[in-house]
């Protein structure tokens, strides 16, 4: 399997509390770092709306030897991952989305622009948990150990004051939805501030023409990837796939 992560993070944060021990399974993984999120890329990135991306994650499978793998996207990643399901499909062999990022626009509500925008505008680690409480995690059924917690505060830190984010953002596909030919899950946490569930659901039905499922978890935000059954739910789906 062949993960993206979101943006302003590292695939790392998937194995928070070994996570990745949630899909059950003997699997080999590959935790990609995107050019232009906080990592050793030089910030390059692609026009976030064109095709490159895909073709990008068409070349990282290139480079890894792999023809075809399960891949998994958050946030951002989804995003990642419906560029690859229309420039290649035939690499994928199942798409999983994480309340990705591209399935509509990223909410202008105050609640999410004022939680969002606190750590940027102030990167203390007292506004980065605050960010994280209120947005990512929906305690107390969806949370990190205190341990990964403080690793994950650490790292926003210092992601937001110490490093250039030159990423575009994510932005709503729509109607580019359909050129997806690659079979993809849906999972949604009904906390996500910044992508409020119901309306990623709709667009995906409406749009995703190979879509196999979609699953709703209860009390769970944004950082979905860091929640146990949500992995399971993937791994369930691995272990089904013919």
């Amino acid at each position: 399997m062949v993960i993206f992560p979101g943006a302003r993070t590292t695939a790392l944060i998937w194995d928070f509390d070994k996570g990745l021990g949630n899909l059950g399974l003997k699997l080999r993984i590959y935790m990609v770092e995107t050019n232009g999120l906080p990592n050793l890329s030089s910030g390059n990135t692609p026009d976030i709306k064109s095709l490159d991306y895909g073709f990008w994650a068409a070349e990282v499978f290139d480079k890894l030897g792999l023809d075809k793998a399960f891949v998994a996207g958050a946030s951002f990643g989804g995003l990642i991952c419906m560029k690859l399901g229309i420039v290649k499909p035939e690499k994928i062999k199942t798409a999983f989305l994480l309340n990705p990022g591209c399935l509509q626009p990223f909410s202008l509500t105050f609640q999410n622009l004022y939680y969002n925008l606190l750590p940027i505008v102030k990167p203390t680690e007292k506004n980065v948990l605050k960010f994280l409480d209120k947005a990512v995690f929906s305690k107390p059924n969806h949370q990190l150990s205190e341990f990964s917690e403080k690793m994950l505060v650490d790292y926003e830190v210092f992601a937001i004051s110490r490093y250039k984010d030159n990423t575009q953002k994510p932005y709503y596909m729509g109607n580019e939805l359909a050129a997806v030919k690659a079979q993809t899950y849906l999972l949604v946490g009904d906390k996500d501030l910044l992508f409020p569930f119901k309306k990623s659901v709709e667009n995906a039905e409406k749009h995703l023409t190979t879509l196999k499922g979609i699953e709703v978890f209860a009390n769970v935000g944004h950082g979905i990837e860091t929640y146990d059954k949500a992995l399971k739910y993937i791994g369930d789906k691995i272990k089904d796939y013919h």
